[in-house]
């Protein structure tokens, strides 16, 4: 009997010559298709891959997706358990350092996190420093660079307790440069860290205590809410603004210059910014009986039906189902966001349509995020920064993952040229 081998037999008709290309982890390696050439002095064969989708550029174990069964689980735990029965800052622990905490890591966890929330007094200097008017993305993107000149020890990412010191204060100074963007927009005083809050009660607290001499209760059901929110979107793999972490982080830069790269890429509309087309595509539906005419229009190609669809899943997206159901807690609390309605009324009109089940177009994460947020008292500025907060414990375990990996090198790809043959000046 054959025994199967785990390789590809390649011939090159250019040449007529052939290869034997080993399969590692159903992968082949990128540079074992070079070593195929047309002489010694070719350079040899490339892989062209344009947005990366068919290119696995590491090897990780911090979360692992399953898009044509809808499955997603970070550290080998379905997002479903964790959702349901841990918190955002345990979650964090288990992306970063790979198991869960036990009671007495979690209480230090915790510690750690909670009084590392001040920032210094020429952050906040630099926040005043922005526009009235200007976004509060950019205003985080902008102040997570800065905090690198305000930590220079962190450079030495490769001393673990310092890195260990960094990843405590971008986990804790997120969200409060974040709260501190929004009130800057809204003109109003900043609120400090109240360290007897929950992570998700403190952000809550900063954004919307009406004044730093007046009292405010974080409702818990919202905190809550807040807390799976984030959980949901703690990491996903190797998407843009991760890959870009990874990417900073390569050339061994510090966390904070990773981090405000990172925190680039999710602005984007395509990114971090989905769950705002959602929401504006759904303002402008306005009722269920204009839903005909926008799904006419989706067909006939004039526009895109926004919050469906995902690069990876090909079936329904497991964290659309559990924001589905956390939308209708969150409403107890607030009032119900009228847009629900049209967006329950257009899922269901969209998963009974031929068009949409053969081009398996199924509600993904942002198409209820927003609704939520909305809901909460967000406006829709917010969104990207509250994503940014929720994804940074997923950066940080990719970085981490990512340098203390020794099969990882600075990352450099190639390119095909595609302009002019050597020329000289007249």
């Amino acid at each position: 009997m054959e025994v199967m081998k785990e390789s590809l037999s390649v011939v090159d008709n250019r040449t007529g010559r052939s290869y034997e290309v080993l399969i590692r982890d159903g992968a082949v390696k990128a540079s074992d298709i070079r070593g195929i050439k047309l002489s010694e002095r070719d350079f040899g064969l490339l892989c062209y891959d344009p947005g990366l989708v068919n290119t696995a550029i590491c090897r990780s174990g911090i979360t692992y997706i399953d898009g044509e069964r809808g499955v997603l689980r970070y550290r080998g735990y379905p997002i479903e358990e964790l959702a349901e029965r841990c918190s955002y800052l345990e979650v964090a622990y288990l992306l970063i350092y790979g198991e869960l905490p036990s009671r007495s890591q979690l209480e230090e966890w915790r510690w750690n996190i909670t009084h590392h929330t001040i920032i210094h007094e020429n952050i906040k200097k630099f926040i005043d420093g922005f526009h009235y008017d200007a976004h509060p993305m950019g205003i985080l993107i902008s102040t997570l660079a800065a905090l690198s000149t305000f930590y220079p020890e962190s450079r030495n990412i490769f001393d673990e307790e310092v890195r260990n010191k960094q990843i405590y204060r971008l986990l804790a100074k997120t969200p409060t440069i974040a709260a501190f963007a929004y009130r800057h927009l809204r003109g109003a005083p900043y609120i400090y860290p109240d360290n007897d809050l929950s992570y998700t009660a403190n952000f809550l607290n900063m954004v919307f205590r009406p004044a730093p001499n007046m009292r405010y209760e974080p409702d818990p059901v919202l905190a809550k809410a807040l807390d799976v929110l984030f959980i949901l979107h703690a990491d996903h793999e190797q998407n843009c603004s991760t890959t870009v972490m990874r990417a900073v982080g390569s050339a061994h830069s510090d966390p904070y210059s990773a981090a405000a790269a990172a925190a680039a890429a999710l602005y984007g509309p395509l990114h971090g910014g989905a769950n705002e087309q959602v929401i504006r595509m759904l303002q402008e539906i306005k009722s269920v009986d204009r839903i005909p005419q926008l799904i006419k229009e989706v067909k006939e190609g004039r526009r895109r039906l926004m919050g469906f669809g995902h690069r990876v899943y090909k079936s329904y997206d497991p964290r659309a189902r559990i924001i589905k159901k956390l939308a209708y807690e969150v409403f107890e609390v607030t009032e119900k966001n009228p847009l629900i309605d049209v967006a329950m009324e257009l899922e269901q009109i969209a998963l009974s349509d031929e068009y949409f089940i053969q081009r398996r177009l199924y509600p993904n994460v942002d198409f209820y995020s927003g609704i939520i947020y909305q809901a909460m008292g967000f406006p829709i500025e917010m969104f990207p920064v509250l994503f940014a907060i929720a994804r940074m414990a997923g950066w940080l375990a990719q970085w981490q993952e990512q340098i203390l990996d020794p099969e990882q090198r600075i990352i450099r790809p190639r390119q095909i040229y595609t302009g002019p043959a050597e020329r000289h000046l007249e």
